[in-house]
């Protein structure tokens, strides 16, 4: 009998892990070419100087600040239209999606409101005069896609809850080649095109994503035919602002603590370190995500199984996603040890900045060894809480231990204490080890489980 029961939980555990990763591979590769977008944006400017490098990877992370709200916020959608999913309501998952996309044509409208104000807060901002100007113009042509940055967000969301995460793919490969392509002719000028620098970059990113955007918007648009939605209504797209605006601005005042970071604490140490901190995030976006597409994997296997109301499975898939994630993880962080150079050489291109570019990359690279399993954790926690539709106690903790902890602290240790950038991404390492602690916590309370997602006439 004993060893029938370990059987039977090995057949589970592989069964998990199928669908685990057969859910996940897709979203690894969405995530990885989104990622790809910003590394192929850094490595393709490389070549015009520090000041070029800094511009367009701090551009490129000021504009996620920009969209980071309305893109947590359809971020729900997944949540939805999983659980619903689970129900058997497909129609009522159609709806959320219409709903997300409200939210980005919101977001479109915000966002050109914003370009007139960007002269005047990067005034405020202690960027070195060239950097400024650069990044400026990267800005004011970035925000433009804003609402086909979150438009994608929001299917890809609503096809992922039903377990269709390679159409999203699709949509995010012929984004990543038209925006590589984009970036050849215009950073430089091919075939004819005006050599227009850090401008060309934002110029490439901003068509890629829009006409990726159209191309999954028209497939969803068709579907129409065959997958009835209903009425839209005015009640479900309250309900998916009460679930999902915690989880947006849960990303929001994260991301914009990182912004107060690289803006405020990091600028201030001077270009080479804004240049070395921004390459040693590209490579840890790159690097993390296997580790997003397992976690947002795992929510949509836990928002199904919620819907089809078999809570007690929801344990054992985090356990199973996070063992996945750390695994990776922890093979990232002996690379980051065992080759520091090797890693930053594709961004150290210009050989006046390169030495002192790969000087402070390194030492920050080999700190950020140190929070990847804080990030694993967190990632996984986050997403499964998500899916449970428990949003609100994961935005208060990000927020108190981003704002009264890694902020203040790395203000004080570089701009205060004189610390260099090292100890600065210190901060984020203990950060991102808290945070994963706190959910933690959280999860195993069981909170979670009193929460009702989905309205109970779409359960009835």
């Amino acid at each position: 009998m004993h060893g029938g029961g370990a059987d039977v939980r090995a057949a589970r555990l592989r069964g998990t892990l199928r669908a685990l990763l057969a859910l996940a591979w897709p979203v690894v590769v969405s995530r990885s070419t989104q990622v790809v977008v910003g590394v192929a944006d850094a490595v393709m400017v490389a070549h015009l100087g520090a000041e070029a490098l800094a511009a367009t990877t701090a551009g490129a992370m000021n504009a996620m600040a920009l969209f980071i709200l309305p893109m947590g916020t359809v971020f729900i959608v997944s949540s939805f239209s999983s659980q619903l999913f689970g129900m058997g309501d497909l129609g009522g998952a159609r709806r959320y999606a219409w709903y997300g996309l409200a939210v980005a044509a919101g977001a479109q409208a915000v966002a050109l409101a914003s370009i007139p104000l960007l002269p005047g807060v990067l005034r405020a901002l202690p960027y070195e005069p060239g950097v400024r100007a650069a990044m400026g113009g990267y800005l004011a042509l970035r925000l433009l896609s804003a609402g086909a940055v979150v438009g994608m967000e929001a299917l890809a969301n609503y096809y992922g809850g039903l377990g269709n995460t390679r159409l999203p793919m699709l949509a995010n490969v012929a984004a990543m080649v038209l925006n590589v392509a984009g970036n050849w002719a215009l950073i430089d000028g091919h075939l004819g095109a005006p050599a227009l620098g850090v401008r060309g970059a934002a110029i490439a990113s901003t068509l890629s994503t829009g006409l990726a955007f159209l191309g999954l918007f028209a497939v969803f648009v068709r579907e129409a035919r065959r997958h009835g939605t209903g009425r839209l209504r005015a009640a479900e797209l309250r309900r998916l602002l009460r679930f999902g605006l915690p989880s947006g601005v849960n990303w929001f005042l994260e991301f914009t603590a990182f912004s107060f970071f690289l803006n405020v604490v990091v600028a201030g140490l001077g270009t080479a370190a804004v240049a070395a901190l921004m390459v040693v995030i590209q490579v840890n976006s790159f690097a993390f995500m296997p580790t997003f597409g397992l976690s947002s994997a795992g929510a949509i296997l836990v928002g199904q199984a919620i819907g089809a109301d078999r809570k007690e499975r929801v344990p054992r898939l985090v356990g199973v996603t996070f063992a996945v994630a750390a695994a990776w993880q922890s093979a990232v962080a002996l690379a980051y040890v065992a080759a520091p150079d090797l890693v930053l050489s594709a961004f150290a291109r210009d050989p006046a900045s390169a030495p002192e570019l790969l000087a402070v990359g390194r030492a920050m690279l080999l700190v950020s060894a140190a929070w990847q399993l804080g990030d694993a954790g967190a990632a996984v926690l986050s997403e499964a809480l998500r899916a449970a539709g428990d949003t609100a106690f994961p935005m208060w903790a990000r927020v108190a231990l981003a704002w009264a902890v890694f902020a203040p602290g790395s203000y004080v240790s570089v701009r205060v204490l004189g610390a260099d950038g090292s100890v600065a991404v210190g901060w984020l390492v203990a950060y991102l080890v808290a945070l994963a602690l706190v959910l933690l916590v959280r999860f195993r309370s069981g909170a979670w489980r009193r929460i009702a997602l989905v309205e109970p006439s779409a359960i009835a």
